[in-house]
Order: structure tokens, then C-alpha cells, then sequence
């Protein structure tokens, strides 16, 4: 399960961009961009998150996470379109020929911190 390795990564950036006159701070909520590319279970990644995260500055943190679907152009007929099946064909010209725009993310966008 690959989810409990980037969980301990997401942690630990987000931990360190904690800054250092605000250790003492409660972390509400970390917000990530998870594309389906990623092969990311978002029910997982939380559930490693709160194992990974309990007594640290992050426990009771939630994990936001907004799925990024997948984009492609095709580089025959320039079209864009988003991939919704396992094909990776153009849906104008069905060139094979394509270039994916969107859906390989895996970004920490923010982090939100309690009010004092």
C-alpha cells in the first residue's frame, strides 16, 4: 500500500512548513491535488494520514483531497478532451498520439492553521 509511504511524506513537509515561532500551532486541515493518474485511494490516504499524524502537530488535521481528473491533447488533431475510460485514444481523430495534460498530480496546496 503505497498511501501509508506518502502519507508519511505529506506529514513531513507539512510539519516542516510549520514555522519555527509557531511550533506550538494546531494544524485544521491540509488540502491536496491528487490526480487519477496518481493511483491514489483517497480513503486510504486518510486512514494512513490519521495512524501517521496521531500525537504530532498534525493529529485531527483533515485531509482534503481533490481528485484531479485526467486531461489529455492530442498531438495529430490538437484536441483536448477528459479520459474517463482505460483508453488513451483521441475521441475526434482516435490518434494514439497524446500528451496528458493533467492527472499525474500529487501536490500539498495549503495548509491551514487553528485560529489562537
Amino acid at each position: 500500500m503505497h498511501e501509508m509511504g506518502i502519507a508519511m511524506q505529506v506529514a513531513e513537509i507539512a510539519t516542516a512548513s510549520i514555522p519555527d515561532n509557531m511550533k506550538d500551532v494546531r494544524v485544521e486541515k491540509v488540502n491536496l491535488k491528487v490526480g487519477r493518474l496518481a493511483a491514489v485511494v483517497p480513503a486510504s490516504l486518510r486512514f494512513c494520514f490519521e495512524i501517521i499524524t496521531k500525537d504530532t502537530a498534525l493529529s485531527g488535521a483533515e485531509l482534503h483531497i481533490e481528485e484531479i481528473p485526467v486531461v489529455a491533447r492530442c498531438r495529430e488533431c490538437d484536441t483536448e478532451w477528459t479520459i474517463a475510460g482505460p483508453v488513451f485514444t483521441c475521441e475526434r481523430c482516435k490518434s494514439g498520439s497524446v500528451e496528458i495534460l493533467s492527472g499525474q498530480e500529487l501536490n500539498i496546496e495549503s495548509i491551514e492553521i487553528a485560529d489562537e
